[in-house]
């Protein structure tokens, strides 16, 4: 099992210099560099590294990973936040739970012995909202469903058909917004009974960047998502 760490960036230098140097490059067999279009020195600062670097030509992330995708060599992908607010130190258990045979393995915020410091009221009602919503409708058991910082395998992506325009994006064209693929994995994963599991991992608060979230208009995205993927019975466009 090959395993690619897969980090977005949008003008992310000050956090990719704190951070990357912490990533212990044998832990993974590959480090992807998925940038929406920096332009203070992200790119330019990744690939004197000697990371492997994708420059994606559509707007937003979901699309993103549909661009980079098959570029990635691993058989797991694991997604990672270089805004300080995923530890590095969770990597290898990460690494080491997708081994034991999981689809999807998550480092949640909210297991016993982790936290979230980077969450405000708004964030903390919205990441509860849908976990439970997303349990109560499809049968999950999740404590963080939103959260980027996970592993999945390649395979699930496909099984589930989560890059292949598997839902409708008139909501998002309709508030301008274009929501990342998690909420839709983690609901599709309940839905068709994936092997999923968490493991606690705290979420400090971010060193560099800013918050590309919009609260309102990504929680309407994501409802849409949501009660769509409810009045359907398999992961097929419904719009």
């Amino acid at each position: 099992m090959k395993i690619t760490l897969l980090i977005p960036t949008l003008n992310e230098i000050v956090g990719m210099k704190a951070i990357m140097p912490n990533v212990r490059r044998d832990w993974v067999d590959q480090i992807m560099i998925l940038d929406g279009g920096s332009t203070d020195g992200t790119v330019e600062w990744a690939r004197e590294q000697g990371y492997d670097v994708y420059v994606q030509k559509e707007r937003g992330l979901r699309e993103g990973y549909i661009e980079v995708m098959p570029l990635c060599v691993g058989d797991v992908v694991i997604t990672f936040s270089p805004d300080g607010n995923s530890l590095t130190e969770k990597i290898p258990e990460l690494v080491a739970k997708m081994r034991e045979g999981y689809d999807m393995v998550i480092v949640s915020r909210y297991l016993e012995g982790a936290e979230s410091l980077d969450d405000d009221i708004l964030t903390t009602f919205g990441n509860w909202f849908f976990t439970n919503v997303i349990n109560l409708l499809f049968g999950g058991r999740y404590t963080d469903a939103m959260v980027l910082y996970r592993g999945y395998t390649k395979k699930i992506l496909a099984d589930l058909r989560i890059l292949q325009g598997g839902h409708s994006r008139l909501w998002d064209k309709c508030i301008g917004r274009l929501v990342s693929i998690e909420p839709l994995l983690s609901v599709r994963a309940a839905k068709f009974h994936a092997k999923v599991a968490e493991i606690p991992g705290s979420e400090p608060v971010r060193i560099g960047g800013v918050r590309k979230m919009m609260p309102f208009r990504t929680g309407s995205a994501v409802l849409f998502q949501v009660v769509q993927e409810f009045l359907t019975s398999g992961p097929e466009r419904v719009l």
